[in-house]
């Protein structure tokens, strides 16, 4: 898109961004912050295993502010809420040290019950007190880990329930509902350019481990839970469909035409 475009769709409206620190947040980041003139992010703090998140959040924001200065002007102020009563009562690889496997009903047992409810309700308290009516989420159906409270009809269903909660109209956007991850990954340049795309290799965590010894092209983590996994498969097929473009970009105009 270009800045013209962006500068264009950009709506006088505050937003709030559930913001974790990973690819999906800080995308979904960028685009609220290329959609809206006042953006603020809310983070959560669930006891969850992979804790670096929450450090990689302020970097990420501060990273962001140095490498779009039109970004830094729509930038608020960020909020972390302590919610450590789900990690709890969640059974869950991601809020315990357990080996990362299927369930019987089919889902990984990273799964947190009722997670994005609880996130999404708490982060709609929060934008009410705030006079924001707008909350932005990395929620995604279509490159997921079978979660049922990232389905859109799970998203539409709260927005519902919020709007009569509160009796004020909310409205969930969710940006990544029916892209791939090799579709987040052109968002992202899209959105920032090479810029965004560093910003979010060298500094936002996915890895369920909280692992960030090693460095991979896509960025930091273990390489082997199904965050990782899905991460760098979506990196490759962004990069292959790059590398498969390439070509048809520089080929001078005529080249393969037939000849009289």
């Amino acid at each position: 898109m270009e800045l013209f475009e962006q500068q264009r769709s950009i709506r006088a409206q505050p937003a709030l961004v559930l913001f974790s620190g990973g690819q999906d947040s800080t995308t979904c980041l960028a685009w609220a912050l290329s959609h809206y003139t006042h953006v603020e992010t809310v983070g959560f703090d669930y006891g969850q295993r992979h804790r670096v998140e929450l450090a990689q959040r302020q970097i990420v924001r501060e990273q962001l502010a140095l490498g779009f200065p039109e970004w830094r002007a729509r930038l608020g102020p960020d909020h972390t809420l302590d919610i450590s009563v789900l990690g709890s009562i969640s059974a869950s690889a991601l809020t315990q040290e357990r080996t990362i496997e299927l369930q019987q009903d089919g889902l990984p047992n990273t799964f947190v019950p009722a997670r994005n409810l609880v996130f999404l309700t708490l982060a709609a308290a929060l934008a009410y007190r705030r006079s924001i009516r707008i909350l932005v989420g990395g929620m995604c159906q279509t490159d997921f880990s079978g979660y049922p409270d990232c389905r859109d009809a799970t998203i539409r269903a709260q927005q519902a329930a919020l709007t009569l909660g509160l009796n004020e109209e909310m409205l969930i956007e969710t940006p990544l509902m029916w892209s791939d991850k090799a579709q987040i990954w052109a968002l992202a340049q899209t959105l920032g350019g090479p810029t965004l795309v560093d910003v979010i290799v060298e500094h936002t965590h996915t890895c369920y481990l909280g692992q960030r010894e090693q460095r991979h092209a896509w960025g930091y983590g273990c390489g082997q839970c199904p965050a990782c996994e899905l991460r760098s498969a979506g990196w490759r097929r962004w990069q292959a469909s790059r590398a498969a473009q390439a070509p048809e970009r520089s080929a001078p105009a005529g080249e393969g035409e037939a000849g009289n």
